[in-house]
């Protein structure tokens, strides 16, 4: 990566898709208050004891305002004794300069940050310069970054789909 020398450090982004929230087109109330399921409870849990069995520990976990991610991020930092921080910019229509400006303003070397698709999907597409990157609700990807943020500005560490997570012990 050209230019690296001008950036800032290394450090770890870990992306997270709210957990399982039901079919949107049933819900009868506004988009935002809908919850997740009890599937997308025990997907939640399942996922923030993988992460803290993994020790992987961010130093803060920046979440959507919106019911289905707040979940699915008190989940994971119940799990992970992790400082949590709600931030409409991931409420939907996050681009890499908005991702960059977040990164920023968190001050966080190992942020988590939980949202939506398709922002994270694309977002996730933009970071490692590819296309077809899918983040399915549940999944969570982690990646090495510099900043200022530019699209191919990241190595893939792991994606996690919700179809492995380990049952909870």
């Amino acid at each position: 990566m050209a230019g690296t020398l001008d950036r800032d450090p290394l450090r770890t982004l870990h992306l997270v898709r709210h957990a399982h929230a039901g079919d949107a087109g049933r819900w009868a109330g506004p988009d935002a208050t809908r919850p997740l399921t009890e599937h997308g409870h025990d997907q939640a849990a399942r996922l923030g004891a993988l992460l803290a069995g993994a020790d992987v520990r961010p130093d803060l976990i920046v979440t959507s305002p919106k019911v289905r991610a707040h979940q699915t991020a008190q989940a994971i930092a119940t799990a992970l004794g992790s400082d949590l921080r709600i931030d409409d910019r991931l409420a939907g229509g996050i681009d890499l300069d908005g991702l960059d400006r977040l990164l920023a303003d968190t001050g966080a070397r190992e942020p988590m940050l939980v949202g939506h698709d398709p922002d994270l999907s694309m977002l996730l597409d933009d970071l490692m310069g590819t296309v077809g990157q899918e983040m399915r609700k549940g999944a969570i990807a982690s990646l090495r970054v510099w900043r200022p943020l530019e699209p191919g500005a990241a190595m893939l560490r792991w994606l996690i789909p919700p179809e492995v997570l380990p049952p909870l012990r």
